[in-house]
């Protein structure tokens, strides 16, 4: 069933249906009755078990202000911010269903080890100034790398990729978020370093089919199918399987 927005002020509780369990297997879902007050996010509702019923239960949260990403999870199976998911946007006369993000290994609860990312991150050549380069940049050019800069790392457009989550590709995929990453870089006017090569052999940008889904949970709103991956496809295709420059590259040996 599709999310509904409802009148919290007629329902004093909702209920939660939270994973429980470790990477040891044998988890489950448990419910727990949370009272609803006005203005109350996913992520207040996990904070009540916590403080009332189970201090136990592992969440991972930092800002509670949509900046940090760390309150990543999936609610009703779509992965979001529980800090920025409203009880109010949510059905409340059925069970809200918690669990953590599955694509990544489980530690505990709702919190995932995610720290396969930063593995992925360190293989990403940094910004290098071409030389000689005017350092001086237009409007339009700080505009096109500004909206990949809004990026918080909360990885669930990582989570949402069909790649990562259903085919387990972690160590032939670099995934949506690096490719936002890289975007960044490849369209800094003043960048001098090509990551084509990279994209192609190691970060598997050929596996993406451009769904747009890591998109739709963006929390940021960052187009990325249409402004990160689609460009850097095109310059994998341009640079490795266009005609001329494949014969320019075997003029020259390359």
């Amino acid at each position: 069933m599709s999310d509904a927005k409802m009148d919290t002020s007629l329902i004093d509780e909702a209920t939660l249906r939270v994973f429980r369990g470790g990477p040891e297997g044998g988890g489950k879902p448990v419910d727990y009755k949370v009272p609803v007050a006005p203005g109350m996010v996913v992520l207040d509702a996990l904070h009540s078990i916590q403080n009332h019923q189970s201090p136990d239960l592992a969440v991972r949260w930092n800002c509670k202000a949509g900046k940090c990403g760390s309150c990543s999870a999936e609610v009703n199976g779509r992965p979001r911010l529980t800090c920025k998911t409203r009880l109010d946007a949510l059905p409340l006369d059925q069970p809200i269903t918690v669990s953590p993000l599955k694509a990544f290994p489980l530690i505990k609860d709702l919190v995932a080890d995610v720290s396969w990312n930063y593995k992925i991150n360190k293989k990403i050549p940094a910004f290098e100034p071409r030389a000689g380069v005017d350092w001086k940049m237009y409007q339009r050019d700080v505009d096109r790398v500004q909206e990949f800069r809004k990026c918080i790392e909360c990885f669930l457009c990582q989570d949402v990729c069909h790649v990562l989550r259903d085919h387990g590709k972690h160590e032939a995929f670099g995934g949506p978020r690096f490719f936002v990453r890289i975007a960044c870089l490849e369209m800094h006017p003043l960048d001098g370093v090509s990551r084509t090569k990279l994209l192609k052999d190691e970060l598997g940008l050929g596996l993406c089919n451009i769904t747009k889904c890591c998109s739709e949970v963006c929390p940021e709103e960052i187009h990325i199918t249409d402004n990160a991956i689609i460009p850097l496809k095109e310059r994998v295709v341009d640079e490795y399987y266009d005609p001329v420059m494949m014969l320019v590259r075997k003029i020259r040996g390359a």
